[in-house]
């Protein structure tokens, strides 16, 4: 398993920082796992089918 941090993140799914926590508040994308008492990732596989889901229904 490969954890990726917000900036990452950020350029594999080419949205903003906000509209990231936007969805998450939404419950419309993957959460983050706590790394430590100030630091969050995210597991690799939950964005990437996140992203696959995007496209699946944009086609």
């Amino acid at each position: 398993m490969r954890v990726m941090k917000l900036n990452e993140v950020i350029n594999t799914t080419g949205l903003s920082r906000s509209s990231i926590y936007a969805y998450m508040s939404k419950d419309n994308f993957p959460k983050p796992i706590q790394l430590g008492p100030r630091a969050v990732a995210w597991i690799e596989e939950e964005v990437q089918g996140w992203l696959m889901e995007r496209v699946s229904q944009s086609r």
